[in-house]
């Protein structure tokens, strides 16, 4: 399936995260229906299968008659899966740094913000339930997991906050560590953690964040790592051969060189920690996704959809 794209005449009228967030939904669901992941269908956010000795009083007869296979009609309080959302909203997660990133041309953050709301809304139709963590160096917002519509726009309203500037009011280092820590701690029902990071704080303490990561898996949850980046210039290093002037995003220091003198050395250090963060993942059974914020959202939805079907 090809990476789904957006309907930039439509974003004129509607710029709404949400508006977002059911586009590609539904342009994930349509090509779903064209690929070997048919037997995904919109009832499915609705319904489950009708299982043998349970109460007939549900079951939706009408669907019966087009699919000639019984389905029962579920609501709100049967809620499949607690599904808590932690973004990071650091200061390195605004780069590049434009002056209004958009779906079509996200930065970090932007894309972070509309992969977390398609994954919301995929909750949404599932009657599934979500919370969401926004994290810097510290938590900023640690919201409670309910599956009802309102608490759904509440949390597209509080992503949509962090669009609204082209870069951050203040420099905020991330702490993705103490932060995973902290939730593995606060999560009291299993549940399935969904990651947006750069993961650009752990370079020098990788053990610290290993040591995290492990702990939400002892806790029983599942983990979905989206390792958010922009992979041509954070981990391919591709820029003009002449100097440039690198600014840190949280520290602000700047540092002014030739690219092709420091590349290969760069690219060393970042492909070790790499590997070890892949090897890890794979060590405690945590989805490693490296998402690069120029290949579209197909790249979250697909792995989300698989590791909800496995958790069933």
């Amino acid at each position: 399936m090809a990476p789904q794209r957006i309907d930039i005449n439509r974003l004129k009228r509607f710029s709404n995260v949400e508006l977002v967030a059911r586009q590609v939904v539904e342009g994930f669901i349509t090509g779903l229906h064209k690929s070997p992941f048919h037997g995904f269908s919109v009832e499915f956010a609705e319904h489950r299968q009708y299982n043998q000795g349970e109460s007939t009083r549900n079951i939706d007869w009408k669907l019966y008659g087009r699919t000639d296979r019984l389905y029962v009609k579920q609501f709100e309080e049967e809620t499949n899966l607690r599904c808590r959302i932690l973004l990071d909203v650091s200061s390195s997660m605004y780069y590049p740094v434009q002056q209004q990133a958009s779906p079509e041309q996200p930065n970090k953050m932007a894309f972070s913000v509309y992969a977390a709301a398609a994954v919301v809304q995929m909750l949404l139709k599932q009657r599934d339930a979500a919370g969401l963590t926004l994290f810097s160096d510290h938590t900023q917002l640690h919201s409670p997991v309910r599956s009802t519509r309102p608490h759904m726009q509440y949390l597209f309203g509080k992503m949509e906050e962090h669009l609204k500037q082209p870069k951050p009011e203040e420099k905020k280092a991330t702490a993705v560590a103490t932060v995973l820590h902290n939730i593995a701690e606060r999560i009291h029902k299993r549940s399935l953690v969904v990651i947006f990071s750069d993961m650009f704080e752990s370079f020098d303490d990788t053990d610290k964040l290993f040591s995290a990561m492990q702990h939400l898996r002892h806790n029983k949850h599942e983990v979905i790592l989206f390792h958010t980046v922009h992979k041509e210039t954070e981990f391919d290093f591709e820029f003009e051969n002449r100097p440039h002037k690198f600014i840190d995003l949280e520290s602000g220091s700047e540092l002014k060189i030739n690219p092709k003198m420091v590349k290969s050395q760069y690219l060393k250090r970042l492909g070790e920690f790499r590997k070890q963060l892949k090897l890890r993942c794979g060590q405690y059974n945590i989805d490693y996704v490296e998402a690069d914020i120029s290949k579209g959202f197909e790249q979250i939805l697909l792995p989300y959809f698989l590791k909800r079907k496995k958790m069933f």
